[in-house]
């Protein structure tokens, strides 16, 4: 059996420093965390579609934004939690007050039959590479070094 694909977008902007656009995960299950509890904007593909046009996709739907317009910087594949993700790097500003942030239904509480809706991510900031590091979830992390390679 194949393993599941994921591709995603990193927004980056230069101020005094290299910063990076992270997304912190919905739902309950990360509602108390904040180490390790960010991603960059990312989802699954759908069957047939290119990794390309995935990231797009869930960018817009994770943010309620289209993706902005600029050179995608491949930053290649990484492994996380047993699927492959591929992601690219995107010079932008993007101000998060303007994130509307897509829903999803989940059982909650769990085994209660009861479905509520929580929003796909609950904030988006803008973070230095260093603090960057500890807040992204492990598996993307080397996205921030790949990141400082080719920006």
């Amino acid at each position: 059996m194949a393993a599941k694909h994921s591709a995603g977008l990193l927004l980056f902007r230069r101020r005094d420093e290299v910063e990076v656009l992270l997304a912190h995960m919905g739902g309950p299950f990360w509602a108390k965390k904040d180490e390790a509890a960010w991603s960059l904007p990312k989802g699954e593909l759908e069957d047939g579609e290119e990794p390309v046009a995935a990231a797009r996709r869930e960018f817009a739907e994770e943010l309620g934004l289209p993706a902005p317009d600029g050179e995608w910087l491949a930053l290649g594949d990484v492994r996380q939690s047993g699927k492959v993700v591929t992601a690219w790097a995107v010079e932008a500003d993007l101000d998060p007050a303007a994130v509307v942030p897509g829903t999803f239904e989940l059982e909650w509480p769990p085994r209660s039959g009861r479905k509520q809706e929580f929003p796909e991510v609950d904030r988006v900031e803008w973070f230095g590479l260093d603090d960057a590091r500890v807040k992204l979830v492990k598996g993307q992390r080397a996205f921030l070094d790949r990141l400082s390679e080719v920006a």
